[in-house]
């Protein structure tokens, strides 16, 4: 009986946990990218130990201490430019970082091309949303032997890393409608079919093949198909 009791208060106590971490998740991502320190981090984790330590279950410890490792592993991420949509210059620090995050979108761009700085708003507006995605993007000259070894041929050009294996990439505009005006949403229902981004953090991340989205076929065609060839 009481392995049985400590099995279902152990279970609870996970959800609870989970539930507190999306809290902070939740907390992190609100928050605006310009100001990575706008909320206290002591402040909420003396909010959420407070609601464990209400709870008069016995594995209330373990509860404790499966929050703290969250926090610390939350606040390294935050401290590892997540949340937010970073710029790498160093070529091999894109190399590392790509295969070493276990969920990372990298968006290969050219300044003089405007697709690229649309893509920019898009993909600006979706890091703090998806906290446990990194998002980058590389400037293809600093980054030949990448451009290369990837076969970039095109631009904006969008490569979807899961556990440092490439999964997926969007060339262009042409799954987002083929139109300059497409939406944040139609490019995040994109990521979202790549497993790239995941709407609950704490499910298992996916390697599915690459999952294609007939956004052309839903929004309409663009003659004016401008994409950048490298």
């Amino acid at each position: 009986m009481s392995t049985f009791n400590d099995s279902t208060s152990l279970r609870f106590q996970n959800a609870k946990v989970a539930k507190l971490t999306a809290q902070l998740l939740a907390s992190s991502s609100s928050t605006p990218c310009s100001d990575p320190d706008a909320f206290d981090e002591d402040e909420l984790f003396a909010e959420l130990e407070a609601e464990i330590e209400n709870d008069d279950g016995p594995l209330r410890e373990q509860g404790l201490k499966e929050l703290q490792r969250e926090m610390t592993r939350l606040k390294q991420m935050r401290e590892d430019m997540h949340g937010k949509y970073t710029e790498l210059t160093d070529e091999k620090e894109v190399i590392r970082t790509s295969a070493s995050e276990p969920l990372c979108i990298i968006h290969f761009y050219h300044s003089k091309f405007r697709r690229c700085a649309i893509m920019d708003n898009h993909l600006a507006a979706l890091a703090p949303k998806y906290f446990n995605t990194k998002f980058l993007r590389v400037f293809v000259e600093n980054v030949p032997f990448l451009v290369e070894k990837l076969g970039i041929k095109v631009l904006p050009c969008v490569i979807c890393f899961v556990k440092g294996t490439s999964k997926d990439r969007i060339i262009g505009f042409e799954e987002l409608g083929n139109v300059d005006s497409f939406s944040t949403a139609t490019l995040e229902l994109r990521l979202l079919h790549t497993g790239v981004i995941q709407k609950d953090p704490h499910l298992p991340i996916v390697n599915n093949a690459r999952a294609v989205v007939a956004h052309g076929t839903l929004l309409g065609k663009d003659d004016d198909d401008d994409d950048f060839d490298l």
